[in-house]
C-alpha cells in the first residue's frame, strides 16, 4: 500500500509564493510519474504540472515561466514551486503519483489535497 501525503497549501496575496510539498509512504519500489493537479468548485480536475522518473515535465499554459516541478527520489518526495501567483490559482491542489510497489503491483494514487488561495 501507498500513501501521499500533501503540505504547504495556505493563503498567499497576489504576486507571492508558496511551495507544495506530496510525500510518498509505503510499499514503493519505484514512482515512475508525479502530478499536481487543481480543481475548483464546479469543475473537473485539471493538470498542473508533471515530472516523470527521468526528470522530464509539462506544465499547463496557464502556469508555464511560474510554477516548477520537481522530485527527491531519495526521499520519494514531489514539490511545487509556486511563484508570481494570480487570484485564478485559487483551488485545492491534489498530488498524484503512479509506480509499481515492492510487489510489483502497479498504482495510481491521489492525495488528500491542500488549499491554496491567493487574495488580497
Amino acid at each position: 500500500q501507498v500513501q501521499l501525503v500533501e503540505s504547504g497549501g495556505g493563503l498567499v496575496q497576489p504576486g507571492g509564493s508558496l511551495r507544495l510539498s506530496c510525500a510518498a509512504s509505503g510499499s514503493i519500489f519505484r514512482i515512475d510519474t508525479s502530478g499536481w493537479y487543481r480543481q475548483t468548485p464546479g469543475n473537473q480536475r485539471e493538470l498542473v504540472a508533471i515530472i516523470t522518473s527521468a526528470g522530464s515535465t509539462n506544465y499547463a499554459d496557464s502556469v508555464k515561466g511560474r510554477f516548477t516541478i520537481s522530485r527527491d527520489n531519495a526521499k520519494n518526495t514531489v514539490y511545487l514551486q509556486m511563484n508570481s501567483l494570480k487570484p485564478e490559482d485559487t483551488a485545492v491542489y491534489y498530488c498524484n503519483a503512479g509506480g509499481r510497489t515492492v510487489y510489483f503491483k502497479a498504482y495510481d494514487i491521489w492525495g488528500q489535497g491542500t488549499q491554496v488561495t491567493v487574495s488580497s
